[in-house]
């Protein structure tokens, strides 16, 4: 029946010999795929959990698996306009901070809620501009918008980007899962909140044993009520697909680079092992429970989310012992 099946998600290592062996469909933005999770249309789909939060609170088809083929640390993701005197999470108090698409979206979640957590952030004193990233665009159309009422949080101007009010200084922060053009373009106007995130998100995993999970799978809740096994058999073919993503990362340790660009990957590849272990990219619940009541309170806490949700609740209840 997967065959059959009508699947959309993004390509990734995690996903990638999905598109080489089973018929996927794609888009060139995340966005559009889960707008069409959104209108009902796919079968099988990727979707961000906050995107999938907020639709289960309007009683949505579809019921979410306990497969993560996006997860990436945050500290990373906060930027900040050279100029606005922000030289650390401190100076964020009371600035008007840009965030793509709606108010929390998953990036803007985990960082948020990693602020608050460590920094003492109050994303409450803040004035958030919602908009396109690099093209002017609305907040998304598809899912509700929630916040709490003591957040203040507009539409960014008609025509206006948030990568380019960043570098104008019309906003002092962006919160945004994709690097703004400005900065890759080496304004030096725009700097990242944390230059040295890579030692902070490393030391966060040490302390916390966290990695932050973006986005999971969902799937029709009627296909699964008239098939019991599909949950099983779906789950399955997204795990094979980020195992053998796995596994050319370990053929090219032995390979020794000759198939990447990239100098000394094989030695990041080595420090993940050392890190993480052999599966360090895990799905299932058991190896992701630590991330995921984490980011349902994060979701909670910035009133996201009606009440606090609870794992047993957002996945399918035949995936729950993975």
């Amino acid at each position: 029946m997967i065959g059959t099946m009508k699947i959309a998600c993004f390509p990734y290592d995690t996903t990638r010999q999905l598109f080489e062996t089973t018929p996927v469909e794609t888009a060139a933005t995340l966005p559009e795929i889960f707008e069409r999770v959104a209108r009902g249309d796919v079968d099988v789909a990727e979707l961000g959990l906050t995107f999938y939060l907020r639709l289960l609170e309007e009683d949505t088809p579809y019921v979410a698996l306990p497969i993560f083929p996006n997860r990436v640390f945050r500290h990373s993701c906060v930027f900040v306009n050279t100029h606005s005197g922000i030289t650390g999470p401190g100076d964020l108090t009371g600035r008007t901070i840009g965030e793509f698409g709606t108010y929390g979206q998953d990036s803007g979640v985990w960082a948020k809620g990693i602020l608050m957590d460590e920094y003492g952030f109050k994303p409450e004193t803040n004035r958030w501009v919602i908009g396109g990233l690099e093209h002017p665009s609305a907040p998304f159309g598809f899912i509700p918008h929630p916040h709490p009422d003591t957040v203040d949080v507009v539409t960014a101007p008609d025509g206006k980007t948030l990568s380019g009010m960043l570098d104008a200084g019309e906003i002092d922060a962006l919160f945004s899962a994709n690097v703004p053009q400005c900065l890759l373009d080496g304004s030096p106007d725009v700097a990242r909140l944390f230059p040295d995130f890579v030692s902070r998100e490393r030391d966060y995993h040490r302390r916390t044993g966290i990695f932050p999970i973006m986005h999971t799978i969902v799937v029709r809740r009627d296909l699964l009520n008239n098939d019991p096994g599909l949950a099983r058999r779906v789950y399955s073919m997204f795990e094979a697909a980020k195992d053998a993503g796995a596994e050319r990362y370990r053929r090219g340790r032995r390979l020794y680079q000759v198939q990447t660009m990239v100098p000394w990957q094989n030695a990041l590849v080595d420090d993940t092992l050392d890190r993480f272990g052999e599966d360090w990219w895990p799905y299932g619940v058991s190896a992701n429970r630590a991330a995921l009541d984490t980011y349902l309170r994060y979701h909670h806490e910035q009133g996201l989310s009606a009440r606090r949700w609870q794992i047993e609740e957002i996945f399918a209840p035949e995936l729950l012992g993975t």
